[in-house]
C-alpha cells in the first residue's frame, strides 16, 4: 500500500524537485512555450505596477495561441477542461509581463496572491478547477516559488464575453 501512496505521489514530487533544479526560462522552453510579445493596454490602466518588491499585475484575459480572444461563458459555450486551458493561457500573459518588467524569470521570489474570475452559467460550480489551469501552470514553471493564495469566483459576464481574466501579485528580488 506505501508503495501505490509512493507512485501516486511521485510525478507531484518529481515535478516540484524538477521545477526547482531548472531556471524557469529552462522549464518554459523544455515545455515549448513561447511567450507572447507583450502589447500595451489600449485603455488607462498599465500592465504591471511595481511598488518595492511587489509586481501588481493587472489582469488578462484569456487568449489562443494566435491571439485571440477565448471567449464565452464555461458551462455553456466551454467545457471545464477549456476553461482550464484559458486560466493557463493568462498564465502565459502573465509570465511574459513578469519577463518584460524584470528580465529575468530567475528573480520571482514568489506568486503571492492570485485572484481568477470565471465567466460562467449560474449553475457552474467547478470555477476552482477552471483557475486550476493557471495554478498548475505557474508551478509547473517556478516550482513551490509558483503556489499561491488564490481566490476563484464566477462572474455574470467579463469585459468582451472573455471565458477567464485573472490578475496576480508577485515578490520579485530586487
Amino acid at each position: 500500500m506505501k508503495y501505490l501512496l509512493l507512485l501516486l505521489l511521485l510525478p507531484f514530487g518529481a515535478n516540484s524537485i524538477y521545477a526547482q533544479n531548472q531556471s524557469p526560462e529552462q522549464r518554459l522552453e523544455e515545455l515549448g512555450i513561447v511567450l507572447p510579445e507583450v502589447t500595451e493596454p489600449i485603455a488607462n490602466y498599465v500592465n504591471v505596477v511595481r511598488t518595492g518588491n511587489l509586481l501588481f499585475l493587472a489582469g488578462k484575459g484569456s487568449r489562443n495561441p494566435d491571439g485571440t480572444l477565448i471567449t464565452g461563458k464555461v458551462g455553456k459555450d466551454l467545457t471545464t477542461k477549456e476553461g482550464y486551458e484559458a486560466a493557463k493561457s493568462i498564465a502565459i500573459q502573465h509570465i511574459a509581463v513578469i519577463k518584460k518588467e524584470i528580465g529575468d524569470l530567475s528573480k520571482v521570489k514568489r506568486v503571492i496572491k492570485v485572484l481568477g474570475m470565471v465567466n460562467a452559467t449560474p449553475n457552474f460550480i467547478g470555477h476552482s478547477q477552471v483557475m486550476n489551469g493557471y495554478s498548475d501552470f505557474m508551478f509547473e514553471v517556478f516550482g513551490e516559488k509558483g503556489k499561491h493564495a488564490r481566490s476563484s469566483v464566477g462572474m455574470g459576464s467579463l469585459p468582451v464575453n472573455l471565458a477567464v481574466e485573472i490578475e496576480v501579485i508577485v515578490e520579485v528580488e530586487d
